[in-house]
C-alpha cells in the first residue's frame, strides 16, 4: 500500500467556496493527476476535516463521477459543493482499498459516511502457557505467543458464562500464578466443584493435563466426543465401584449438558461463523450478530450504524461488515440476511485480512435460514426497544429543558465531578449524555496538573473547565470557516457542575474569563445530611430550588450526577493502584526487571530491601557488590561511605 506522489499537489488544489458547484471544479482540477490505480480517496472541507471517504479500483475513474453534481444523488451533491480538497492513498488491489476505506471511515466518521461507532473491545477465553498448571481466564488486548485464545464472546457476560461453565466441567484453575503459589489449602472453588486444586497437590500434573486437554478439545467443537468420553469413564469407575470419582465425572457432565443445553441457536452444523441480520424502520437500521464459534453460540450483540434516511439495507449491512471486522479476525463463514454490493470483493478483502478462505452467504432455507430468521427477530426487537428508550429519554431531556429554562431540548449535557485522597492522585472528569443516553467514547479524565493546594477542589474545577473549554474554542476557531459561525455538535447544551453555590460561582466565573457566557451552566448539590433524594439545585441569578421527591426529571439528573461521581471515582482509583503498584526499588539505578524480581524474591518485597544491610544484599543472587552498596546508599542515604570488604575466617 502506498501513498500517492500527487497527494500533496491535490491537497487544497482550488479555493474554498460554497457556491452551488464549486466543489465539482475542485474535483475536476485535482482529476488531472489521479492515477489508474486501486485506492481510496478522502474529500475534505476548508478545515480539512474528511466528508467522505470512497474506495476505488480506479481512482481516475471512479471520481470522475463527482464532477457531474446532477447525476448525483442529493447527500452527495451536497458533499460535492461542500468539498475544499482530495486526498488520495493508492493501494495495490482493489481489495486492500476496501480494508484501507473500512479502517478510514471508523478512525475518522465522515459525516457523508454510513459509519459504524464501535469502540468496544470483545473479551476471549485464554488457556495461559508457561506454567505447569495453566489458568483459564478471561482477557482482552493483545494475544500472547505462548496462550491459547478462543472467541470473541459477545460481552463480558457471555464469557463469564462461559468461564463459570468450563470450570464445571473441567475443573480448570483460575487463580492468577500469585495466588496459586500462594495457597496453602484449597479455596472455595475446589469446595464448590469448580476447581482441582492443583495448587495443593489435590490433582497430579498429568491429570490436571489431561483436563486442559478435554477442555481444548472441547472448545475446539468437539464437545460430543468429549462427553462420550467421559461417560465411559463413568461407566467404568462405578464398574469398578468407585462411585466417588463416578460421582464427580456424572457432575462434569452435567456441566457439559448444561453448556450445550443453554445456547440460543443450533449451532453445532455451523462451525465458526458470524450470523449477521439487519432490520430498517423509520430510516434507521438495527444490525444483530450472533457469534458462532466451534458449534456453540458465543453471545450476540445489536449495533445501530449510522447513516441517512433513504439507505438500502444492503448498502448499510455492506459498510458494516467492512468496518466490524477492521479490528478483528472474521470467521470463516458469514451467514447474511440481505445481498450485499461487492459481495465477491468484501469476501476477498476478509481472506485477506483473515489469512484463510472467507465465505459469505444469504441462506434461503435449511436451518441456517432459521439462525438468520431468528438474529432477524433480534435485530427488529433491539430496534424497538431502542425507540422506546429514546422517547423516554426525549422525555427527559424536555423536562430537564424546563427545569433550568433553557431556550431548547439539550442534545449535550456535560457533567464535571473531581476524586482524590486528601489531595493525592487528583483528578477531574468530564461525562457526557444525550439523546441516546450516556456517550461513553465523549468521556474525559483529566489529570490535575497545576499548583493547587491539596484537596482545593474549587481550583481542581476552575483547571478542568479552563482545559475543557480552551480547547474547544480552539478547535472552534478552526472549523468555523466551514460552518458559518455555528458551533459544533461538542459543544454542550448544559454544563452541570457536582457542588453548590460556591462551584457554581467558580464555574461561570472560569467561563466567563474565556468568553463563553453562552453555555447554561447549573449545580447540583445534595441536601441536608446529604440524603440522595433532597438534593438542591443552583443556577445563575435564581435561588436555589428542588424538585418533587418522586419526579423523574429529578432521577435522571440523579443519575447523570452518580455517573460523574462513579467515573470521577475510577479514573481516582486507577492512578492509586498504579502508584501502589511501583516497587520503592524503580528510582535505584542499575535495578531492572530482572534483578527487582531477584530483589523480591529474595527478600519478601520492597520494604525488606530497604531494610536490608549490605552484607545481606551482597549475598542475594544476581546482585554485585557495587550494585549492593548502590542500593543500600539509596536506601540509607548519609549513612557514610560504604565500605565494600567482606570478612572472612582465616
Amino acid at each position: 500500500m502506498t501513498r500517492s506522489n500527487d497527494e500533496d499537489a491535490l491537497d487544497g488544489s482550488a479555493p474554498a467556496t460554497d457556491a452551488a458547484g464549486q466543489g465539482a471544479g475542485v474535483i475536476e482540477a485535482a482529476l488531472r493527476n489521479l492515477p489508474d490505480s486501486p485506492g481510496v480517496y478522502r474529500m475534505l472541507d476548508p478545515a480539512g476535516k474528511a466528508l467522505y471517504v470512497g474506495k476505488a479500483r480506479s481512482l481516475r475513474k471512479r471520481v470522475a463521477a463527482y464532477t457531474r453534481p446532477a447525476r448525483l444523488p442529493e447527500r452527495l451533491r451536497r458533499m460535492v459543493n461542500a468539498t475544499a480538497s482530495l486526498e488520495i492513498i493508492t493501494t495495490h488491489t482493489e481489495a486492500e482499498a476496501l480494508l484501507l476505506e473500512s479502517n478510514l471511515i471508523k478512525r475518522l466518521e465522515p459525516r457523508f459516511n454510513i459509519v459504524l461507532r464501535d469502540d468496544k473491545s470483545y473479551p476471549w477465553l485464554v488457556l495461559t502457557g508457561g506454567h505447569a498448571f495453566p489458568r483459564i481466564a478471561k482477557h482482552r488486548g493483545a494475544h500472547k505467543p505462548d496462550a491459547q485464545y478462543f472467541g470473541p464472546y459477545a460481552s463480558a457476560w457471555a464469557v463469564n458464562q462461559a468461564m463459570t461453565a468450563l470450570q464445571r466441567a473441567f475443573l480448570l484453575r483460575s487463580c492468577t500464578d500469585a495466588m496459586f503459589a500462594s495457597r496453602s489449602r484449597p479455596c472455595l472453588l475446589y469446595q464448590i466443584k469448580r476447581c482441582a486444586a492443583p495448587c495443593v497437590g489435590r490433582v497430579s500434573e498429568p491429570e490436571y493435563a489431561g483436563l486442559v486437554t478435554q477442555a481444548k478439545r472441547f472448545l475446539s467443537g468437539h464437545s460430543a466426543a468429549v462427553q462420550k468420553e467421559l461417560a465411559a469413564e463413568m461407566e467404568a469407575a462405578a464398574a469398578d465401584l468407585a462411585f466417588e470419582h463416578a460421582a464427580r465425572l456424572r457432575d462434569r457432565i452435567r456441566g457439559l449438558t448444561h453448556v450445550q443445553g443453554t445456547d440460543a441457536v443450533n449451532a453445532t452444523e455451523v462451525g465458526d461463523a458470524d450470523i449477521i441480520a439487519i432490520h430498517q424502520s423509520g430510516g434507521v437500521s438495527a444490525i444483530q450478530v450472533f457469534f458462532i464459534r466451534a458449534g456453540r453460540n458465543n453471545g450476540n450483540r445489536a449495533f445501530f450504524p449510522t447513516h441517512v434516511s433513504g439507505e438500502t439495507a444492503g448498502a448499510v449491512l455492506g459498510a458494516f461488515i467492512g468496518q466490524f471486522y477492521d479490528d478483528k479476525p472474521p470467521p470463516r463463514q458469514l451467514l447474511l440476511s440481505h445481498d450485499i454490493p461487492g459481495e465477491r470483493l468484501v469476501a476477498d478483502a476478509l481472506t485477506l485480512k483473515a489469512g484463510a478462505s472467507v465465505s459469505i452467504a444469504v441462506p434461503k432455507r435449511g436451518p441456517k435460514r432459521g439462525m438468520v430468521a431468528l438474529a432477524e427477530t433480534n435485530a427488529r426487537e433491539a430496534l424497538e426497544r431502542r425507540r422506546a428508550e429514546r422517547a423516554g429519554q426525549a422525555a427527559l431531556l424536555d423536562g430537564v429543558a424546563t427545569v433550568f429554562g433553557l431556550p431548547g431540548v439539550p442534545q449535550r449535557i456535560e457533567v464535571y465531578d473531581n476524586s482524590h485522597t486528601r489531595g493525592r492522585e487528583p483528578y477531574g472528569v468530564m461525562i457526557v449524555a444525550g439523546p441516546s443516553g450516556f456517550l461513553k467514547a465523549a468521556y474525559r479524565k483529566f489529570i490535575i496538573k497545576g499548583e493547587v493546594t491539596p484537596g482545593d477542589d474549587i481550583a481542581m474545577m476552575r483547571e478542568v473547565l479552563s482545559r475543557r473549554f480552551g480547547r474547544l474554542l480552539k478547535e472552534s476557531e478552526e472549523e468555523d470557516a466551514g460552518r458559518d459561525g455555528q458551533r459544533s455538535e461538542s459543544w454542550p447544551d448544559l454544563v452541570l457542575i457536582d457542588g453548590g453555590a460556591t462551584q457554581l460561582a467558580a464555574a461561570t466565573e472560569t467561563l466567563a474569563e474565556l468568553g463563553v457566557e453562552d453555555v447554561p451552566v447549573a449545580a447540583i448539590a445534595k441536601g441536608p445530611d446529604r440524603n440522595a433524594g433532597r438534593e438542591r439545585f443552583f443556577l445563575p441569578g435564581r435561588e436555589p430550588f428542588d424538585l418533587p421527591a418522586r419526579d423523574p426529571v429529578l432521577y435522571y439528573l440523579q443519575r447523570l450526577r452518580d455517573e460523574a461521581h462513579r467515573f470521577a471515582i475510577a479514573a481516582h482509583r486507577a492512578a492509586r493502584q498504579k502508584t501502589l503498584s511501583r516497587s520503592g526499588l524503580d528510582g535505584v539505578e542499575g535495578i531492572g526487571p530482572a534483578r527487582k524480581r531477584a530483589l523480591l524474591n529474595h527478600f519478601g518485597s520492597a520494604r525488606g530491601v530497604a531494610q536490608a544491610g549490605l552484607a545481606a544484599l551482597e549475598a542475594c543472587p544476581g546482585i554485585e557488590r557495587a550494585l549492593a552498596a548502590r542500593i543500600y546508599e539509596h536506601f540509607h542515604p548519609g549513612s557514610g561511605p560504604v565500605r565494600l570488604t567482606r570478612t572472612t575466617e582465616a
